[in-house]
């Protein structure tokens, strides 16, 4: 894997990322919205729709697992922890087996053979409570809390055979510390950590951007370091206010939304992302994280969020996405709202006119 994304710098081509995986299914007429295991519960109910959903136009396929866990498959599912680690480990299969399907059907073309990154969402997603968005369920949390809350899937996702790991939509600056650490733990398998960002210089939680850069730093196994899920507009800030610090054996990865905002249905959550606090309840025994759905705060209240449609969405990151390969991004797509149209007309606009030095240098 390290040696194909070389060879891919080298040719100064950068890799185009999927679009947002669960756009997809809800345009083929699946509900989403509200599920505390989101598009994870189709491993189980119906892993045909996400072999279908997968995209075969970009260079990496990311897995259903973005709100997989252990936990959450055996809470909402009601199976048994071995049942649920083969359940995260589909979500690897199901990507593979899409693959096999696009290198059969596009052998006359000269498109290479996709990877296949494995997500692991924040752990505010398995809360269900809108607290991935502000990251602030991780200020009562210790490191190895978190680091033990992602080590089984992970492990999961890299016996699965992953080529990579992606960490992404992670918005707080102690849960990028917990996963760079974390990542040691499986020397042979290399990852990107994505941030989710609230503005052009910080993350969900307020730290600085360059913060988490540095952190990235620290790790050998990281291929990139980068946003995903927030605003096309406030990228080029972001890389600009840590482009000094990226290490050069890192790219940046960049792939936002669509740069519509959503708001939470009304009825469906009592809450205000913006100014309520999150806080977990304490663990009886700090030096043994309770990981109960009680004790870190759990709501089964469904929660669902409504995107607010400004007209011009998917235009701005075409528009923009010239920026973020000069400015050194080697992996570039979509999340929320991008779906395979968006990411077709992105290979189509990157792919014949890669005029970026910055990211064939990250080679030397």
């Amino acid at each position: 894997m390290a040696s194909r994304l070389r060879a891919d710098m080298a040719d100064n081509q950068p890799l185009i990322l999927d679009g947002g995986l669960a756009t997809e299914l809800e345009a083929q007429g699946i509900h989403l919205q509200g599920d505390p295991l989101w598009s994870a519960r189709l491993l189980q109910t119906n892993p045909q729709a996400i072999r279908e959903a997968h995209y075969s136009g970009a260079d990496v396929i990311t897995t259903a697992t973005y709100q997989a866990s252990i936990p959450g498959f055996i809470t909402h599912m009601d199976v048994s922890s071995e049942c649920a680690r083969e359940l995260l480990m589909s979500g690897v299969h199901l990507a593979k087996e899409s693959v096999k399907r696009f290198v059969s059907e596009s052998r006359a073309t000269e498109q290479k053979c996709p990877l296949v990154a494995g997500s692991v969402g924040p752990y505010g997603a398995f809360l269900h409570n809108g607290s991935e968005y502000t990251g602030e369920y991780a200020e009562k949390m210790r490191i190895e809390e978190l680091k033990e809350w992602h080590r089984p899937q992970i492990g999961c996702l890299a016996a699965a055979g992953a080529d990579l790991i992606a960490f992404e939509t992670i918005p707080s600056i102690k849960e990028a510390e917990a996963l760079v650490e974390l990542l040691r733990e499986f020397p042979n398998t290399k990852a990107w950590l994505s941030l989710s960002c609230k503005d052009g210089r910080c993350i969900s939680d307020g730290s600085p951007f360059t913060d988490a850069v540095k952190i990235a730093n620290r790790s050998l196994q990281l291929v990139a370091v980068g946003v995903n899920c927030c605003s096309p507009a406030l990228v080029e800030q972001l890389l600009d206010s840590a482009g000094s610090l990226l290490s050069p054996d890192m790219s940046w990865v960049v792939y936002p939304n669509s740069g519509e905002e959503w708001d939470t249905e009304q009825g469906l959550l009592q809450m205000q992302l913006r100014n309520e606090s999150f806080h977990p309840r304490e663990t009886k025994d700090p030096s043994r994280p309770n990981l109960s759905q009680d004790s870190l705060g759990f709501s089964d209240q469904p929660f669902s969020k409504r995107w607010m449609t400004p007209g011009k969405a998917s235009a701005s990151i075409l528009e923009l996405s010239h920026t973020w390969l000069k400015q050194g991004a080697f992996l570039i797509g979509g999340c929320c709202r991008i779906g395979p149209a968006h990411i077709k007309e992105l290979r189509q606009h990157l792919k014949g006119s890669c005029t970026s030095a910055a990211s064939a240098e990250r080679l030397d």
